[in-house]
């Protein structure tokens, strides 16, 4: 067969406000274009995994505006999106559907609602993909496509299939993406990530990793690598095993995590002795009382909220620079949190600072209990679903409250002055850590 994959992906915002300031505002541009640039690492995945015996093109749909340039020669089309795109993933299946092409579409959000998804496409694949992929291939051979394919058993990463990145045009991409576990063990209540697709944290072996990692290595001499885990370093000896197998291999990377990475020094200089450039740590709020009941099996990040700062300067004194993310519109919050978010991104001396809007996705426990408390404002506007819009209504402040101070945060945050002052900052700690080693300032 001749297969079709069609990765749909990126940043999304429908307030036209915020879009036409992100234009202007360095630190929202450059994650944006950082995120948009990421290719789909699921459908290589399974790219990496189809017998030989089929063919398989990788086409990027930046936008819909020219359809028709998708019709290809294929038997089958894969689609894989988030929700704030899965109005165009419907229509892009629907069109397939129009050129007689079987389209099976997958990923988080259809997982979570599948019976939705099923009236826009052949198949749905619920869940992870892997253990799904060849029951999909067999029977689309035979033209006998079901509509739904759910795991009998969840997915075992020590299987992991080395992904196809050779189908990549490298001169599109700005880094790449390995991913080393799934899951995570804080389960935050509104966590849309692979929590979704299993219900365990579990880890691939690191000699997969570091196989993947010489992969890439031999399609572009000196790669940016993007780890795409929840969170990277829950068991860190795992990680200072598969920072050895890497060691002297020349590439530079940057990875999510929680702030426990700070209590282990020696980690953290394996990290910035293997190029680690940046880690983006969900602290989600300058302050206690909203951190409490944000994870739905403890209040981790509470009780770790007084080691905030510490942390913080604890890694960015190791080299390696932090990115603060906070959830703006948590129940716990009101109108003050705008300054407090600023006030504590500039004590803490943060490299830089990632904002977000609390946000309800499908799938999530909360999207269930905003649900039940009918404090959604538009429960299948998936395109609101975008981390920038505003799809609930606040417990301590109004929507125009939330929209208004939002814009406002980033207008400080994100401006030339302050962006310059952060990055200043963390360039004066690299000077110090290189004359304290001997070398060069």
């Amino acid at each position: 067969m001749k297969i079709g994959m069609f990765p749909l992906s990126g940043i999304r915002v429908c307030d036209t406000e915020l879009l036409e300031m992100g234009l202007t505002l360095p630190g929202f541009v450059e994650r944006s274009k950082t995120i948009a640039s990421l290719p789909s690492l699921g459908l290589l995945t399974l790219a990496g995994m189809t017998p030989a015996r089929h063919e398989i093109s990788y086409v990027e749909v930046p936008d819909l505006n020219d359809v028709e340039s998708l019709l290809l020669d294929i038997d089958l089309a894969a689609i894989s999106s988030y929700s704030a795109q899965m109005d165009e993933a419907y229509y892009l299946a629907g069109r397939f559907k129009e050129w007689g092409i079987p389209t099976v579409i997958g990923g988080p959000h259809v997982t979570a609602v599948p019976e939705e998804a099923s009236k826009h496409c052949d198949s749905v694949a619920i869940g992870e993909g892997e253990p799904l992929w060849h029951r999909i291939l067999a029977d689309a051979e035979i033209g006998s496509l079901k509509k739904f394919y759910r795991a009998e058993a969840d997915f075992e990463m020590k299987d992991a299939p080395m992904p196809a990145f050779e189908l990549l045009d490298m001169s599109k991409y700005n880094r790449l993406t390995v991913q080393t576990s799934r899951g995570c063990p804080h389960k935050c209540e509104f966590c849309a990530s692979s929590v979704i697709l299993t219900g365990r944290y579990k880890q691939k072996p690191a000699e997969k990793v570091a196989a993947e990692i010489e992969k890439i290595m031999g399609i572009w001499e000196h790669p940016f690598i993007e780890f795409a885990d929840d969170n990277s370093f829950v068991d860190r000896a795992y990680w200072k095993k598969l920072l050895g197998l890497l060691k002297g291999k020349k590439f530079r990377w940057f990875a999510e995590t929680d702030i426990s990475v700070a209590e282990d020094a020696e980690l953290l200089e394996m990290m910035r002795e293997s190029d680690c450039e940046q880690v983006l740590i969900g602290l989600e709020s300058p302050e206690e009382n909203s951190l409490r009941g944000v994870e739905t099996k403890s209040d981790w990040k509470l009780r770790k909220f007084p080691r905030y700062k510490e942390a913080v300067n604890r890694i960015q004194s190791a080299g390696i620079s932090v990115n603060g993310c906070f959830v703006i519109g948590l129940d716990g919050q009101g109108p003050d949190i705008f300054d407090r978010v600023f006030d504590f991104a500039e004590d803490a001396g943060l490299y830089e600072v990632q904002i977000t809007i609390m946000t309800a996705f499908p799938g999530t426990p909360l999207y269930s209990r905003l649900e039940k408390e009918g404090r959604l404002m538009e429960p299948a506007n998936w395109k609101k679903c975008t981390l920038f819009d505003i799809n609930f209504k606040p417990l301590k402040m109004s929507a125009k409250e939330l929209h208004e101070g939002f814009k406002s945060l980033g207008a400080r945050l994100y401006g030339d002055e302050c962006t310059h002052k952060r990055r200043n900052r963390f360039r004066q700690t690299l000077k110090e850590i290189r004359r304290k080693k001997g070398g060069e300032v």
